[in-house]
């Protein structure tokens, strides 16, 4: 998306505060809607809708016990370098399509689906009801084909043109902490050109990418918070661009040749 874009001057955010624990199977739209109307609310045009990781992985059943993993030669040796359990490392590795380093409690990778990750985005908090480590919590399959999904359902039931964001939290190479970034997106624009555009002095931008989806996610996460919380779905209201019919969050990832990291 390029030069028609125009930044909102101001945003609304709001996490669903009636979004139960997501059980394999159970149907993500569904319980978006039961929430947006346990807090009286519904959709307006333009809304979107920002959904954390965690609660389409486990509606879509990408949970895998521990118990069913059998470690590598290759897993095992990692894990004695990074003091994860094996079976774990067994799981990083088959979802990831190039191993990039290694480190304490860490595995950089690409996933198979371009994002470059640690530990493959698997996660075993909020996986376990028990507050054991039985269960560890994969992607989704395709996060772009689920964001499309739950967006068509949405506008199938509430009749207006909406958009779908799923994030997780995530590390970068270059700054402490995670923050919160787009892995699937349907809807809206994920990256923003705006070469061409001139700045308030009248100077052509020349290399501003907006990475318009990954910011929005950031926000989001704020809300949703990463402990107890339980707030997976954030309503988001005031977005003023429409997304180009193509937009995919995994359009965001740098190609091998742009990628300084590697």
């Amino acid at each position: 998306m390029g030069n028609g874009y125009r930044a909102p001057r101001r945003l609304e955010l709001q996490a669903l505060s009636h979004i139960p624990l997501a059980r394999p199977g159970d149907d993500v739209a569904a319980l978006i809607i039961s929430g947006l109307s346990d807090d009286g609310l519904g959709l307006l045009p333009g809304d979107a809708l920002v959904i954390a990781q965690k609660l389409v992985s486990k509606c879509e059943n990408r949970l895998v016990s521990l118990a069913s993993v059998t470690a590598s030669p290759r897993a095992e040796e990692l894990a004695g370098r990074t003091g994860k359990d094996p079976r774990l490392v067994e799981l990083i590795l088959s979802e990831s399509s190039e191993l990039l380093r290694v480190g304490r409690e860490v595995l950089i990778v690409q996933h198979r689906n371009g994002f470059v990750l640690a530990n493959a985005g698997i996660d075993m908090s909020n996986a376990n009801p028990d507050g054991g480590d039985a269960q560890a919590l994969l992607l989704p399959l395709d996060a772009d084909a689920s964001a499309r999904r739950v967006r068509n359902a949405l506008q199938h039931h509430f009749g207006v043109d909406c958009a779908v964001l799923i994030i997780d939290s995530i590390g970068r190479a270059w700054r402490r902490g995670t923050v919160g970034q787009a892995l699937g997106a349907a809807g809206l624009p994920v990256l923003v050109d705006l070469r061409g555009r001139r700045d308030l002095h009248g100077r052509v931008l020349r290399s501003s990418d907006l990475a318009h989806a990954d910011e929005l996610a950031a926000a989001a996460s704020i809300l949703m918070g990463q402990a107890d919380e339980g707030r997976p779905v954030v309503l988001v209201r005031g977005l003023l661009s429409p997304a180009p019919a193509a937009a995919a969050a995994v359009d965001l990832q740098r190609q091998r040749a742009e990628d300084l990291f590697r």
